[in-house]
């Protein structure tokens, strides 16, 4: 849907995207109407700048303009909210708006048209000024208020009237005293008991991650197997060597990096934990695409570490870095979402100790990370305290039988145990 967010009250603009041709255009072509050039802009633009920047309305504020208004080139004039991502729109021409086609919250077919613009820049004595009056409209609105006296005074003693029904409460509070003495002191404010209801419409964003979950858990036969890993040696390696690789590479050295080369080698060895159904086929992949699980304030989103299986430590670090930070400004391109062939999700940056992961429809594994704590462990016949984490490995036992899911955790347990193994491909 396409969300358009104003410069002072919050609105959007929605309607559905699903359908949008790969070939689109930002806009539609230029028609000639006496000696005046126009164009449209339309809602075919989704496709076209879906690799352009992106734009979510927690971190930007996107103007829904008027008839009569001035566009600048390149300036953002909506947000198109798809399944995962918030991708802008930008005119691609400077000009005046003659018609607006949608208003915000409506929503509108696919293709539809969105503004109709003639074409021009801003004249010197013209719009422009009429832009800095609209933008200033507000303030104007205060400034009479200061030099109508007169006309306002009544606007002016109505928050003196306000100022009483603040009190008023304060009278009222004794009258609740009788039923709860204690809080006669302040306002009535329902903040212990409160029974109040919220609604708040579901972004596209969480109605697709809820569709697409319900058909995870309706189309796979999904089992989960668990194993713990002795984080001891990982966790040397780390303090040992992150210094030196921020201090080199400019990168934290996290423990993702080796979970996701302990998977593309576990992968290697049971390439069924790394295939898909297609039909009646199941499609093997000889590359390893890994899904990370990244959370949003619009919810969970899985850019793809493409050919992990090629990448070093440092590379996937820097990659899950670059994505980590896309997320969080809102910057994620629909391609960095798109395909992956095994996910990774950490629940343990929240405190997880232990859970089931659902799989990421039409991948056929997920690995779900955990929470490190120590614990006492038996070592070489003695009790130690040792940093432990349990991991689990939730699959599709359509194609992947018990045998090789918990191989694959043993492999995965094995290389984090012992990292050396890692670089000498054992």
């Amino acid at each position: 849907m396409i969300s358009a967010v104003r410069s002072k009250p919050l609105a959007r603009l929605a309607r559905p995207l699903a359908a949008l041709p790969k070939t689109s255009t930002l806009l539609s072509t230029p028609i000639a109407q006496g000696a005046r050039r126009q164009l449209t802009i339309n809602a075919a633009a989704a496709s076209a700048v879906a690799t352009q920047r992106l734009s979510s309305p927690y971190h930007s504020q996107v103007r829904f303009y008027e008839v009569g208004e001035f566009i600048a080139v390149d300036e953002e004039v909506a947000t198109i909210e798809t399944d995962k991502v918030d991708v802008a729109v930008n005119s691609p021409k400077s000009g005046t708006i003659v018609e607006v086609y949608a208003n915000a919250e409506d929503t509108v077919a696919v293709g539809a048209d969105l503004y109709k613009l003639e074409l021009g820049d801003a004249p010197a004595g013209g719009e422009a000024p009429k832009k800095e009056e609209s933008k200033k409209e507000e303030p104007k609105k205060e400034e009479p208020k200061k030099e109508e006296p007169k006309k306002e005074e009544p606007k002016k003693e109505e928050p003196k009237k306000e100022a009483p029904k603040k009190e008023e409460p304060k009278k009222e509070a004794p009258a609740p005293s009788k039923a709860a003495p204690a809080s006669s002191s302040e306002p009535s404010t329902p903040v212990a008991f409160s029974r109040e209801e919220r609604t708040v419409k579901m972004n596209r964003m969480r109605q697709t991650i809820a569709r697409r979950l319900k058909q995870s858990q309706e189309t796979a036969a999904s089992l989960t197997t668990f194993n713990e890993v002795d984080m001891t040696n990982l966790m040397k390696l780390r303090s040992t060597y992150k210094d030196a690789v921020l201090k080199k590479h400019n990168v934290k050295l996290g423990f993702m990096s080796a979970f996701v080369k302990a998977s593309c080698y576990a992968l290697k060895e049971l390439p069924a934990v790394n295939a898909r159904i297609e039909g009646d086929n199941i499609v093997y992949n000889d590359y390893v695409d890994v899904s990370v699980a990244v959370a949003t304030p619009k919810g969970l989103v899985t850019p793809v570490v493409r050919n992990a299986e090629s990448m070093s430590f440092v590379d996937v670090e820097k990659s899950i870095a670059q994505y980590g930070a896309k997320a969080r400004d809102g910057q994620i391109a629909i391609e960095d979402l798109s395909g992956g062939t095994f996910t990774i999700s950490n629940g343990g940056v929240f405190g997880s100790m232990m859970g089931t992961p659902i799989i990421n429809m039409p991948q056929s594994a997920i690995l779900g990370m955990h929470a490190i704590k120590e614990r006492p462990v038996a070592v070489n016949g003695k009790v130690e305290i040792r940093p432990m984490m349990y991991i689990a490995l939730t699959y599709d036992h359509r194609i992947i039988d018990g045998r090789e899911a918990t191989t694959f955790l043993v492999k995965v347990k094995e290389v984090i145990e012992d990292p050396v193994r890692l670089l000498l491909d054992v």
